[in-house]
């Protein structure tokens, strides 16, 4: 017998590899196919926070009632990308980036998967309603548009070619033709300049915007449009492709959500805070002998209506004492000076044996030196907003949860004169509470600057910059990462309680430190890659 051993013969499979460049070739891209990439699900996370912030700048420039792609709204949304730390996308946005040819730096190319990446995981998460939807299309369309219109003449081209748009610029003798309704009709432009650009003849039925604007020529059921408004043919396709894409995401939606490690955070993006963590303050600390003083100066209206109950009241229920206590923390209190604050207040109305009993442990809590250990965040306008204030209750958003005749009386015994109350009402009466807040720091500070207000800690780091209390910073630093656990940071179900039973305090602090462990195993057991193949088809 021969025991020799065969060789096997061998099939060795050719793994295609396509590099960066070839599947993100240009600055500007159409969303046509979800992406097939392996992501680490701390990128997945770090991917859906980082497209948020870029796409809230350009909500805050349209609140502002800048014009789309106005001189304005580009020196607002440059300076605003620079701040929150997004100036790779910002080239995105720029002249001279937008094809694929030459040598491309290695940080492009990754901005441009970025890019890519983040807008299919921002789907996942708005995809759930109407209003949500509405949204992001809306946003998603005004980052288009600021990309398209950087290209050149060139890379309008190379981008019609690339995704299979048929439309050919005129030719000279075809421009000739039609040179005097060129001329008329695209305004803003001198006659040399126009003779440089190129025109595409298009149905006038895929640019309505611009036949209802005037600003194409029409001639025998034709538009002819240069190369800076055909934007509006190419946009409308990307807009129907990201529409049907979101439908598509909302009937797998069941299916992403059957994954614990996504599901949590998806449904938590729209309403988390992406700006400055205030967890630990680092910039001063604040006495509590200052805060009366500080509440008429430097705190936002939410914040001094809640010193203002506590201070009369000597007692404020479970949602003020976690807004305002979170505030408190983020401004500077001390953990020693907050239990000193809350002891000298609520022991006008109880003994201290009961303070410490049912309140003291929720301080120590909040500040993360009991119980699970988390050192929670101050509470954002998000949340704020999004609270329901009852009856008896201090906390949430006045501008909101104030009636209108309520909230012009407390705005008047604030030394706010008529005219300036109105000028805040016009912004509630919309629904606009972050910009009536903004409002009413200008007002109360004598500024000519509106700041963006999105958190109340923001608010107060502002006012004492602008008193001369505390230094700008100047790094560009990126803001530090906010952590997507909304069952651990920031929300109010999570410490402090109402506090009347002793017994039920330990009972429910216990349930939550193992809740915590619980959360911590699942994040550990999930360090695995996510196969983006798998959720958005």
């Amino acid at each position: 017998m021969d025991f020799h051993l065969k060789k096997r013969a061998r099939n060795d499979v050719k793994v295609e590899v396509v590099s960066l460049e070839s599947k993100y070739p240009h600055n500007v891209m159409m969303y046509y196919y979800p992406p097939t990439d392996d992501i680490h699900i701390e990128e997945f996370e770090e991917l859906a926070l980082e497209r948020l912030r870029l796409l809230r700048v350009l909500d805050r420039a349209g609140t502002k009632g800048l014009r789309l792609l106005s001189e304005d709204w580009k020196e607002y949304v440059s300076s605003e990308l620079t701040r929150e730390g997004l100036r790779s996308y910002l080239r995105l946005c720029s002249p001279g980036g937008g094809s694929a040819q030459g040598s491309k730096h290695e940080s492009e190319i990754q901005t441009r998967r970025r890019d890519y990446l983040s807008h299919f995981i921002l789907r996942l998460a708005y995809c759930r309603s109407e209003d949500l939807s509405r949204w992001f299309v809306a946003r998603e369309m005004e980052l288009f548009r600021y990309k398209f219109a950087a290209l050149s003449s060139a890379e309008v081209k190379q981008f019609l070619e690339a995704n299979d748009f048929s439309f050919q610029p005129l030719t000279e003798s075809e421009k000739d033709e039609v040179k005097d309704g060129l001329y008329e009709s695209t305004a803003g432009q001198s006659v040399s300049k126009i003779e440089l650009l190129d025109f595409y003849k298009v149905p006038f039925t895929q640019v309505l915007d611009l036949v209802r604007g005037r600003r194409c020529y029409l001639k025998d059921g034709f538009a002819y449009v240069n190369t800076h408004d055909l934007v509006s043919v190419v946009g409308t396709k990307q807009q129907d492709i990201m529409e049907l894409g979101l439908l598509a995401s909302k009937g797998l939606i069941e299916e992403v959500e059957g994954d614990e490690r996504i599901s949590r955070m998806l449904k938590a993006l729209h309403n988390s805070y992406t700006g400055k963590d205030y967890t630990v303050c680092r910039d001063a600390a604040v006495a509590i002998e200052s805060l009366n003083q500080l509440s008429k100066t430097s705190m936002p209206l939410c914040m001094r209506m809640c010193h203002e109950h506590i201070r009369a009241q000597h007692h404020v229920k479970h949602g003020g004492r976690m807004q305002y206590g979170l505030f408190l923390k983020g401004i500077g209190v001390t953990l020693e000076d907050s239990i000193r604050f809350w002891r000298e207040e609520f022991t006008k109305k109880m003994d201290a044996d009961k303070f410490t009993r049912s309140y003291e442990y929720n301080i120590h809590h909040n500040y993360g030196k009991k119980g699970s250990m988390v050192n929670y965040s101050p509470y954002s306008c998000a949340k704020i907003i999004k609270e329901m204030a009852a009856p008896g209750d201090c906390h949430g958003c006045p501008y909101k949860s104030e009636d209108q005749a309520s909230l012009k009386t407390k705005l008047a015994s604030y030394g706010l004169s008529t005219s300036h109350i109105e000028e805040v009402m016009f912004f509630v009466s919309r629904g606009h509470y972050q910009i009536a807040c903004g409002k009413y720091f200008m007002l109360t500070h004598n500024s000519n600057v509106e700041p963006t207000i999105n958190h109340p800690n923001t608010y107060f780091e502002e006012s004492q910059i602008l008193m001369g209390n505390r230094q700008k910073r100047t790094t560009g630093a990126m803001p530090q990462k906010a952590k997507l656990r909304p069952d651990i940071k920031g929300h109010a179900d999570r410490s402090m309680l109402n506090g009347d039973d002793d017994d039920e305090l330990w009972k429910i602090a216990e349930t939550q430190e193992r809740a915590y462990q619980s959360q911590k195993d699942i994040s550990e057991a999930f360090n695995d890659d996510l196969d983006l193949t798998e959720i958005i088809y």
